[in-house]
């Protein structure tokens, strides 16, 4: 167990190799620990606990006792492509977390007898003097105790889209160390330099926290959820009236041997074998559509799920926002300005009124924009081939200010040759500004300083007429409500070079501000209005500040202007369930924010590309990761990876995801209401006359071509029009609720009217009544399957014609092929038999097309939004 403790350590000399070695052992290694893996068999066993899994083995029993090996093969066929897809998704937590360990640094450099060592981050202890600088991982949790210009980017682990300063603390032996002294695993340096005394590692750091939030699961899908209940009901029910018809078939004196096979016979037609089947197939070809639009499904029920989503959850920084930043307004004493472009690239222009700035500059936007280059630490590199991007080195903020003055012709390299530095003052947390000195072509010397407009903007700093700087103060702060980052910029031109203790940031020339923002992505907005436009509500939950979060959350429309913002930092103030955006959110209390949710019976989409989103994504109905900015912790514990980090995808998932809810229920239909009526004609029959109007075998025919290959296809058809336009189904909706089963009765009412009256009126001609019925039974489904279609008359899913032709031609062959009518027992038709029953059969496809016209699912659904 790692330790937070004993942290004294001599600056000077760090650690002695002896005590670090005591350490190691005492501690144990900085690395997350790592579960015991779960045997195979028990992940299997697992699977095979589920509800529905438990209805197919029963029908796979029963239909061995029938002695139908092909139906048996079909359904342990579904029961092991099921099983895999469910062991994969375990498996997905483990990566999850193994993959926390990668953010830790290979290596460290330490202190350690006076003498600075490079280590495996492994042998990192606490105690260890850590020596940081540009572009080093921080191996551990420490306390900085020395630091010049440390600047860590932290928005892995909180979210804050700008990299932090760091200041150094005395706090030692266990004693709190403050936030802005303070550094942890998995963290990146981008400026500066620094040492750091380690106060935790491995699971006590604040990665392995993270990785502890990880541990548990997501719980049963919605799908899953209902799924489990239409197999308990369907297999209670379907025992239940099979075991009725077994009672009167002894009554009238049947065969008990002939009656059980019937019995047998009619629970496996009245259970929907087929089902899983049809689920996994919609799924993968869900699957199959977001990759071919850059997005990887790494579970298939992740499909299903986003159809049932109520809200969504995402975070700010790389989601709703590029992750960059870029400066988009320019002030001087003179004029305002705005900057366009995105990115770090020199591509955008100055506007002032309206006009493009490309001519000589009254307004001292190239006067503010050349200080605010040379008082910068940061490059920009250009794309390393035709499709890459600009990338910046440094801190983000002075990176935008470069980009914004190359769209003016600033070029970075030739403004410091020109005026190379003489002095510098970095910046640090206390006096929130950065000053460099630059010797000038006539030797004068040319003092720039940038920083907070709060330190800036006062007499201390600043020679200005104060009314001037009031105004520029005014300014400053409307942009800070907006949601920009604001930087001040002042300069003088001074004789000579300052000297020793001579103060540099006094007697300055304010030359104006500079807003900065990480701007909203282009097709967010969009996004946010078609989730709204599909009942799903939009919730943003981000480390940020909660005016940038406001300002982001009210351009994309997540909020209107006046609604509130919840800051995690204040007790309680994240507990109104009407609450859209959260603020200053902990990885913790995104996890408890996403949990709340759930247990307000929301279905929760969550998307995330940091390690801090890792368990609010795994812990979600869904998580969605950023792949191209996303951290392997984030898209190893989501269950849909957007290789193009386009949010936009997430609509285009929640409409596959209807598609597939809505083709399940349609296949329920067909399938359900196929059953009822076997059912009800076995039920029925006899009171006609009809002493056993099927006989098993025909049953389990009938079964095999209507529940096969058309019951599958029917998983296949393409998604209703205006499904995107209709709210999502309430989470407590039982998959065969909103009129499903009356829909089954009024369809299986049909379907037993046909079959019945066929036989009946074939038994009282002299025809060979139990064939027809066996021909009517089967076609009248099959018509059923066509009328079930998501949109009759189009070329969509030609697959479903196809399988209901096939099963149409074998259902003949079970009265004309000889060897079919000795194993089926049916008689060959004539030829006005035939037409007479497969007239009468296409009942079954105005029956569905009807209930359609008179009770449209739509119209439901309206009425309950």
């Amino acid at each position: 167990m790692t330790q937070r403790e004993d942290t004294s350590t001599p600056l000077a000399e760090g650690l002695s190799s002896a005590d670090a070695a005591l350490r190691l052992r005492r501690d144990g290694p900085n690395v997350l620990p790592s579960r015991p893996p779960v045997p195979a068999w028990r992940r299997v066993l697992s699977q095979l606990r589920d509800p529905l899994i438990l209805v197919l083995l029963a029908a796979a029993a029963l239909t061995l006792a029938t002695g139908d090996w092909t139906d048996m093969a079909v359904i342990l066929l579904v029961i092991v492509v099921n099983t895999a897809v469910g062991v994969s998704q375990e498996i997905r937590a483990d990566r999850a977390i193994s993959a926390l360990s990668d953010l830790t640094a290979p290596a460290a450099r330490v202190v350690r007898d006076g003498t600075q060592l490079q280590i495996p981050a492994a042998d990192v202890v606490v105690g260890d003097l850590l020596v940081l600088a540009e572009g080093d991982i921080v191996p551990a949790d420490a306390a900085v105790v020395e630091a010049a210009a440390l600047l860590v980017d932290e928005s892995a682990l909180t979210g804050e889209s700008v990299p932090v300063h760091k200041t150094a603390t005395a706090a030692r032996d266990g004693a709190a160390v403050p936030e802005d002294a303070s550094v942890s695993a998995g963290t990146v340096v981008v400026k500066g330099r620094g040492r750091a005394v380690v106060t935790a590692t491995g699971a006590a750091s604040t990665t392995g926290r993270i990785a502890e939030m990880l541990g548990g699961g997501a719980g049963l899908t919605p799908l899953q959820r209902r799924l489990a209940g239409v197999g308990r009901m369907l297999a209670g029910v379907a025992v239940f009236l099979c075991a009725v018809v077994l009672a009167l078939g002894l009554v009238r004196g049947q065969p008990v041997e002939l009656m059980v096979i019937t019995a047998i016979s009619l629970v496996v037609a009245a259970v929907p074998e087929s089902l899983p089947a049809v689920v996994t197939l919609g799924l993968a070809l869900g699957a199959r559509r977001m990759a071919a639009r850059h997005a990887l499904i790494r579970g298939l029920s992740a499909v299903e799920t986003l159809g049932s989503v109520t809200v969504l959850a995402t975070d700010k920084t790389g989601t709703l926002t590029e992750g960059r930043m870029v400066a988009r307004r320019l002030w001087t004493p003179v004029a305002e300005a705005t900057v366009t472009g995105s990115g770090y690239a020199p591509d955008g222009r100055i506007d002032v009124g309206g006009r493009a700035l490309d001519g000589p500059d009254p307004y001292g936007m190239t006067e503010l924009l050349t200080a605010a280059v040379l008082c910068n630490d940061a490059r920009l590199s250009p794309p390393g081939d035709a499709d890459g991007e600009w990338t910046a080195l440094g801190d983000p903020t002075e990176a935008a200010l470069l980009a914004a003055a190359a769209k003016l012709g600033i070029d970075r390299r030739d403004l410091h040759e020109r005026f190379p530095r003489h002095d510098e003052r970095p910046f640090d947390s206390d006096r929130k500004r950065m000053t460099t000195v630059h010797r000038l072509p006539d030797g004068r010397f040319r003092v720039v300083c940038k920083g907070a407009p709060e330190t800036m903007l006062g007499a201390a700093v600043l020679t200005d007429d104060p009314e001037l700087v009031a105004g520029a103060a005014a300014r400053a702060d409307e942009l800070a409500r907006d949601g920009f980052r604001v930087l001040a910029v002042a300069a003088a031109t001074r004789p000579s070079a300052p000297g020793p203790g001579e103060p540099l940031e006094r007697g300055l020339r304010l030359l104006g501000l500079v807003a900065i923002v990480d701007p909203p992505r282009t097709a967010a907005a969009a996004t946010i209005a078609a989730c709204r436009r599909a009942g799903i509500r939009p919730v943003l939950i981000t480390g940020d500040h909660p005016g940038t979060a406001r300002a982001v959350a009210a351009e994309l429309g997540v909020i209107g202007p006046d609604d509130p913002v919840a800051d995690c930092r204040v007790p309680h103030a994240a507990d109104d369930p009407g609450t859209a955006v959260f603020a200053r959110a902990t990885p913790a209390q995104k996890l408890d924010i996403i949990q709340a949710m759930r247990e307000r019976g929301e279905v929760v989409a969550m998307t995330g590309d940091g390690v801090n989103d890792g368990p609010a994504l795994r812990r979600s109905d869904i998580g969605v990761a950023m792949g191209r900015r996303g951290t392997e912790v984030a898209r190893q514990a989501a269950d849909l990876v957007l290789a193009d980090d386009d949010l936009g995808t997430v609509v285009a998932a929640t409409e596959e995801g209807r598609r597939v809810y809505g083709n399940i229920r349609r296949f329920l239909v067909y399938a359900l209401s196929g059953g009822a009526a076997e059912i009800a004609v076995m039920l029925l029959g006899p009171a006609f006359g009809l002493t056993l109007p099927l006989l098993p075998a025909q049953i389990l025919w009938i079964n095999l071509l209507t529940h096969g290959l058309p019951g599958v296809a029917l998983g296949g058809e393409p998604v209703e029009r205006g499904a995107m336009d209709r709210p999502p189904r309430p989470p407590s909706e039982s998959i065969v609720g909103a009129g499903l089963w009356q829909r089954v009765l009024r369809i299986a009412i049909v379907l037993t009217a046909v079959t019945l009256g066929v036989a009946v009126w074939a038994h009282h001609t002299g025809h060979p009544w139990q064939s027809m019925a066996f021909l009517a039974l089967g076609a009248t489904q099959l018509a059923v399957a066509i009328g079930s279609r998501s949109r009759p008359g189009s070329r969509g899913n030609p697959m479903l014609l196809v399988a209901v032709a096939s099963a149409l031609v074998l259902q003949l062959a079970g009265l004309y092929l000889p060897p079919l009518r000795d194993l089926l027992g049916t008689q060959p038709l004539t030829a006005g038999e035939l037409g007479a029953v497969l007239g009468l059969s296409v009942l079954g496809y105005a029956a569905v097309r009807l209930d359609r016209v008179l009770h449209p699912a739509q119209k439901r659904r309206k009425q309950r939004r």
